[in-house]
């Protein structure tokens, strides 16, 4: 049967439920007729647990959480804390002590083999031989505190504070003969330093922590965030004890079923006598269930069920990774191509459109992996190097920690070149800047802008200062440089100059309030000012030279504000005197609005250069 497609047909779905919650639905509807399978009673008080009982739910990495059937059903943890101890063990007491005593190596044996390596060590943390060793040895390291320390990590690990099934417990420790068996070998063969019996009391206590398939889900979506909580944000564990971790639960997690399941479902998993199971697939989500119908390997009957539909389905085999690098890159250009939103006198755009090819410009999506990041350095290095390298961000979601380095290493050599790399689209408080940051500390060839914009045009002042093509920002410009005034005689701008009234700005000061009515016109003599949108956004710079506020020869409200970015002078025109001056000389007023038409196309090809960079990447 194929579950996608009842779940598609199946009467009562919202019309507002996802269509994952609708697969997760549909596996429980038919996952609950499979009966096969016993609760497990070697444990007394497991036997008590209800048959029927089945709960699924899985966490995204943004800290969704789905979530049908029994999923708030408490269940005891059993086997499925080991992965979480055993990188608990490896943030208290470092890699090298619990590394030094418990293997990496599957057994091939039951969970509760009476048997060690080689070396007289368990074989890994997810047998019951390796899982005692890492409560030895958080006792070690936290003494009679030792218990209540692993509870806190649980707790933290599922987002909420979790207790203990006392009835379990005590049953678990009154048939726990096999484990002391265990723990005794352990303690003879060197690798357990501290009293067995407490060492088994904080094992079965642990145990024995009352965990739900929501639980379940929210601890595993915390492994496959790199450990931090989505749901709370919290930063539970280091990224090296969970990467570690989640590499013995693929090889060992489902004990002498984890060749079996990693070839079929190929997602990192750990189950529990208790019924539950938990998997987690790294940088995608974390899926937790619950039916206490086990196997003759002591998985849920159903929970296997379910994880086997979720990966075949959708593909979600951990090596089936389908990621391309090459999507890594939207767009790669140089300025000649789309230049910044700066008005420049025609000198400087003459110098800009000689050296266009020293500015080069890539625009990054989605993460930034290794592979990504090796795929942005080989397109760099096809063509001869820029003298500014300007590596856009801003939809960039996460960069990896391989990917950081890598991106480091590659600044590094554009540093040994003497080209100046630019992070744009990112702010210096970003996570992708810390990831970045870690790796580039003494760079003196690395800038940052949080605008794309920003960085380009701080480029071509480079380029400008560089070849000597930079205007004096202060020095005073005539009327006969002005865009929307060419082709006018001297006569007619001595004219059009004896309309207006020159006014000067400080720095900061706003010229133009967006909404008011359009009652002049500013012909910028020296500095600078930029329009920016009431929501912040900066749409251009108007450099001396250029003309600001000329909208109102077509518009009666002002669209935008303007701001004085250093101390500016211009000539400001009422309109009802320039339309009269327009009116008086018909021919100059056809010119000025010619003009107008070409400065308006000239934006709007620059605007569609910008589209079609996008589109032919």
């Amino acid at each position: 049967m194929d579950t996608m497609q009842n779940a598609l047909v199946r009467p009562g779905n919202s019309a507002t439920s996802t269509p994952l919650l609708r697969f997760l639905s549909a596996c429980h509807d038919d996952f609950t007729a499979d009966n096969s399978g016993e609760v497990a009673n070697y444990i007394p008080e497991l036997g008590k647990a209800n048959p029927g009982h089945f709960g699924i739910s899985l966490a995204t990495l943004d800290g969704h959480v789905y979530e049908t059937g029994d999923s708030r059903v408490p269940f005891t943890i059993q086997s499925i804390s080991k992965p979480f101890v055993f990188a608990l063990a490896l943030d208290r007491l470092g890699a090298a002590r619990v590394e030094g005593i418990i293997g990496v190596e599957p057994s091939g044996d039951p969970f509760n083999s009476i048997r060690l390596n080689s070396e007289n060590h368990p074989f890994n943390p997810m047998v019951n031989a390796g899982a005692i060793t890492c409560s030895g040895l958080i006792l070690e390291a936290a003494g009679d505190a030792a218990f209540e320390t692993i509870r806190h990590a649980l707790s933290r690990f599922a987002g909420r504070e979790l207790g203990v099934d006392e009835a379990v417990y005590t049953s678990e420790s009154a048939s726990g003969d096999r484990n002391r068996a265990i723990g005794f070998l352990l303690r003879n063969s060197g690798v357990i330093r501290e009293d067995v019996r407490k060492v088994l009391d904080i094992y079965f206590r642990q145990c024995s922590v009352l965990v739900t398939a929501r639980d379940a889900a929210i601890m595993a979506a915390t492994l496959a965030n790199r450990g931090t909580n989505p749901v709370t944000g919290e930063r539970v564990i280091t990224p090296y004890a969970i990467s570690r971790t989640l590499a013995v639960m693929t090889s060992s997690g489902m004990y002498d079923y984890a060749g079996e399941w990693i070839y079929r479902v190929g997602i990192p998993a750990k189950s529990g006598v208790g019924g539950g199971i938990l998997a987690a697939l790294p940088a995608r989500l974390g899926l937790g269930s619950y039916s206490p119908r086990l196997d003759t390997h002591g998985n849920s009957v159903r929970g296997i069920k379910v994880c086997e539909a979720l990966s075949s389905h959708y593909g979600l085999h951990m090596l089936s990774r389908s990621d391309d690098a090459r999507n890594s890159v939207i767009a790669d250009y140089d300025i000649g191509m789309s230049s910044s939103r700066r008005s420049r006198r025609p000198h400087e755009r003459k110098f800009v459109a000689v050296h266009h090819r020293e500015v080069r410009v890539l625009e990054l999506a989605g993460t930034l992996s290794f592979s990504s990041v090796d795929y942005v350095s080989r397109r760099l290095a096809g063509k001869p190097l820029p003298q500014i390298a300007i590596l856009d961000l801003r939809r960039v979601a996460e960069i990896t920690p391989p990917g950081a380095r890598l991106l480091a290493e590659e600044f590094r050599k554009l540093a040994s070149f003497g080209v100046t790399a630019i992070v744009a689209g990112i702010d210096r408080a970003s996570s992708q800047w810390n990831s970045i940051s870690e790796w580039t500390d003494g760079l003196s060839n690395l800038h940052n802008y949080p605008l794309l914009d920003d960085a380009i045009e701080w480029a071509e002042d480079q380029i400008l200062h560089r070849h000597g093509g930079a205007s004096d920002a202060f020095e005073m410009t005539d009327l006969s440089e002005q865009a929307l005034l060419a082709g006018l005689t001297e006569a007619d701008l001595d004219q059009l100059a004896s309309l207006g009234t020159t006014r000067t700005y400080q720095p900061g000061e706003r010229i133009i309030t967006a909404g008011e009515p359009a009652t002049s016109v500013f012909f910028l003599k020296s500095g600078a000012v930029h329009v920016r949108l009431p929501s912040g956004i900066r749409l251009a710079t108007v450099t001396a030279g250029m003309t600001f506020g000329e909208m109102a020869l077509l518009e009666a409200q002002r669209p935008a504000d303007i701001y004085a970015d250093a101390a500016a002078t211009a000539l400001e025109v009422p309109l009802r005197d320039f339309q009269r001056f327009r009116e008086i000389n018909p021919g100059v007023g056809e010119q000025i609005m010619r003009n107008l038409a070409q400065l308006l196309a000239d934006r709007l090809m620059l605007a569609n250069a910008k589209l079609n960079l996008l589109a032919a990447t």
